[in-house]
């Protein structure tokens, strides 16, 4: 007699990877939750960096009114230029953080080869670990906005939907991005390091918090090869109506070019990485 039993197999589809994909979010949601107070003093710690921004401009404005400011970024309101620039870098670090530093929480804790010998695609473990970052950071951001608007004066005038829409090849290329930066951490296996230079380097080129144009010459090459130059330019003179680098419609081209490209680099180094430390024995080590 035959005693022995077959284990069926399931097939994995397309709807059990997009359930895995929200058993992953649903999971890094409620440990960020466990901290209550970290999630709710999240929103309101952009504002701390913020206040001596708000004070230190006043003093160097003319009758309110920021004169030099004005002569490199097109506006005088340089308190929305920077609110806006500090929600928007609130999702480059939600990239960083959410797939850089989450493979090597995963190496500390001992279970980043146990979650991926499950039959899921790594990279859509890495957009799980994201998911929720994203969520969290688009409530952080709106709720900064809000509160910016009551406490220093936040004065969008322009598109806003606009705006919105230029915002989704922004994400998508800095998803991109992220897919290369966590496999650079596979390799390196020093997460803190890198997401602190990463994150405040390419932010800071970016004009996150200033006009690029400000920068001296020589970094000017550096900051107009960043992608994400040209989505917080868009942005803010969607919102703002600040002088753009180039005109909107080719800003919004480059940003939709850049978006494919950073995806299909992200992917295939990725994958080139994780094939490599995997032939070396070295993915679960830190």
């Amino acid at each position: 007699m035959n005693t022995t039993s077959t284990i069926p197999i399931q097939k994995i589809t397309f709807l059990t990877q997009i359930r895995a994909i929200g058993v992953i979010a649903a999971k890094d949601w409620k440990v960020y939750w466990r901290y209550p107070l970290n999630a709710v003093s999240s929103i309101f710690q952009p504002l701390i960096w913020l206040t001596p921004i708000y004070f230190l401009g006043q003093a160097f404005s003319v009758n309110g009114e920021a004169i030099g400011f004005a002569g490199y970024a097109g506006t005088s309101d340089y308190m929305s230029f920077i609110i806006l620039g500090a929600a928007l870098s609130n999702f480059l670090s939600a990239v960083f953080w959410g797939m850089g530093y989450s493979l090597k929480e995963d190496m500390d804790i001992g279970v980043l080869e146990s979650n991926w010998m499950t039959p899921v695609p790594r990279l859509l473990m890495l957009f799980g670990r994201t998911l929720n970052n994203l969520l969290i950071t688009t409530i952080t951001s709106c709720g900064t906005l809000l509160t910016a608007a009551v406490v220093f004066g936040f004065h969008p005038t322009g598109n806003v939907v606009a705006a919105l829409l230029t915002l989704i090849p922004v994400l998508i290329g800095l998803y991109g991005f992220g897919f290369a930066f966590a496999a650079l951490v596979m390799i390196v296996r020093e997460a803190n390091t890198m997401v602190d230079m990463g994150n405040f380097l390419v932010d800071f080129l970016s004009g996150s918090q200033f006009p690029v144009k400000a920068l001296p010459r020589w970094l000017w090459p550096v900051s107009f090869s960043i992608p994400l130059t040209y989505g917080y330019d868009a942005i803010r003179g969607w919102i703002l109506k600040t002088t753009t680098l180039l005109p909107l419609k080719w800003e919004i081209l480059l940003l939709l070019i850049s978006m494919i490209v950073m995806v299909v680099i992200g992917i295939q180094v990725f994958n080139a990485l994780e094939r490599s430390v995997r032939r070396k024995g070295t993915l679960g080590q830190h």
